[in-house]
């Protein structure tokens, strides 16, 4: 059985705050050197990315400061071209994204019926 949009929001909240662990006292160069880490990250990135895809479009256009195009392209690129993985690209994004993308999915959460 397919995942709730519920579920969903909850699998990528939990899925930052994984990130947020994992990542504490990191800094670029020294989570562009652990692999474990990197790889935990990347795998939790991946799933934010499939669980995003499935948030309406109507939830996702209330967001401007996510970009949507982006964060479904890195689970492909994840996915399909795992060898070219770029940790700092991953740091960016971890710096830049999960906290506006994790106040989107506190609100949404409270504000819809999913």
């Amino acid at each position: 059985m397919q995942p709730t949009i519920a579920e969903r929001l909850e699998h990528i909240s939990t899925a930052i705050r994984n990130i947020r662990q994992f990542t504490t006292g990191h800094t670029r160069e020294s989570f562009e050197r652990d692999l474990a880490i990197r790889l935990a990250v990347e795998r939790l990135l991946e799933v934010i990315s499939e669980a995003s895809r499935y948030i309406p479009s109507a939830a996702k256009s209330t967001e401007q400061h996510i970009d949507w195009r982006r964060l479904a392209d890195l689970g492909n690129r994840l996915r399909h071209a795992y060898h070219e993985t770029d940790a700092g690209l991953l740091w960016v994004m971890i710096e830049n994204d999960l906290e506006p993308l994790d106040r989107f999915i506190e609100r949404i959460a409270k504000e819809s019926n999913y």
